[in-house]
């Protein structure tokens, strides 16, 4: 399978038990809609398919697996901290109407106070919060994508307005 047969979903976090069980951390948000029967996990620049033999899915974006071919630590520990994909078909399909924050990557982010910021370039998703970043002024600008800061989204324009906190943008240019 190749890379770009395939989206990314998250990564092992680590071991459980001495039996092989592993614990996967999700990446993609709608963790529980996935089929996991067959993920990927990435070895060595391949991608190498792993059989579920059981998933315990969490609420806290978490998933516990036993692969039909890892049955011992020993096996399972090699697999700590590698990154696991699904085959694009597994893909779920959403509703074309709803707008994450990850789609507002290149979107043209607009402050009331100090105009256009530029570009969103990448969105990073925390345990609290997705921060936007873009590029102002040759520099880097991180900001909360929050509700208290968004005015409007005009996805046919492909901007975002908002109003982000007195001070935010200094701390950046000083």
């Amino acid at each position: 399978m190749k890379k770009e047969e395939t989206f990314y979903i998250g990564y092992i976090t680590r071991t459980k038990g001495l039996k092989g069980e592993l614990q996967v951390y999700f990446d993609f948000e709608d963790y529980e809609e996935l089929d996991l029967d067959v993920v990927f996990i990435e070895l060595n620049s391949k991608l190498v398919p792993h059989f579920s033999a059981s998933v315990k899915v969490y609420p806290n974006r978490t998933a516990l697996f036993f692969f039909d071919d890892i049955d011992h630590i020993d096996k399972a520990t090699p697999l700590v901290k590698k990154k696991v994909y699904l085959a694009a078909d597994k893909l779920p399909e959403r509703d074309p109407e709803e707008l994450r924050y990850e789609d507002l990557k290149g979107f043209t982010a607009i402050d009331r106070q100090y105009g256009s910021l530029g570009e969103i370039l990448t969105i990073h998703e925390y345990p609290q919060q997705y921060v936007a970043s873009v590029l102002y002024k040759d520099r880097e600008i991180l900001f909360p994508l929050s509700d208290d800061f968004i005015e409007e989204i005009d996805e046919k324009e492909k901007t975002i307005r908002l109003m982000l906190p007195e001070g935010l943008l200094d701390i950046y240019m000083d």
